[in-house]
């Protein structure tokens, strides 16, 4: 298995909602960007809470209108062992310091998790940290979550209300 690594985190000094994922899948690592797959329903998903396009964006573009609205992305996992990419592969897990990100964010008060996976580790690493937050659980954004666009759209939504309780 590969060791693989996650990339910056996108985040200022006005983010309010961390979306949170595992650890970016193959295309996402060549390309450098963000859930690059073109089947990844992130930025789609994301649109529909925004009221915006943001996949047909450049990418840099996608990036400003999420710090813009108060969103910044990271992962949960620093450095991991994994073939392919599925969340399911993951092994030997070096977490990121989310608690050192956190301590920097003053204007944070949500963390959305993308997936199980990235939710399951995320919350360990919080641990009695997590109570500061409103915590979401989303519905991966992933192809590999067979789950209906629409479906997870109706859950993404609540997202929403972090992003208006500034």
């Amino acid at each position: 298995m590969l060791t693989k690594r996650c990339f910056a985190p996108v985040v200022n000094a006005d983010t309010r909602l961390l979306i949170l994922g595992s650890l970016p899948g193959e295309a996402s690592l060549q390309a450098g960007r963000y859930y690059a797959h073109p089947q990844n329903q992130f930025w789609r998903l994301l649109g529909g809470v925004l009221g915006q396009e943001l996949a047909a964006l450049p990418y840099a573009e996608r990036l400003a209108l999420l710090l813009a609205h108060g969103i910044g992305l990271w992962d949960v996992v620093a450095e991991a062992q994994r073939s392919g990419s599925l969340d399911s592969d993951i092994r030997a897990v070096q977490g990121n310091d989310l608690a050192g990100l956190l301590a920097e964010l003053p204007a944070l008060g949500a963390l959305a998790f993308n997936g199980q996976k990235a939710a399951a580790i995320g919350l360990r690493q919080l641990g009695a940290l997590a109570p500061r937050y409103t915590i979401h659980t989303l519905p991966s954004s992933s192809p590999a979550h067979t789950l209906a666009l629409s479906q997870k759209l109706a859950v993404w939504q609540a997202l929403r209300a972090s992003l208006s309780a500034a």
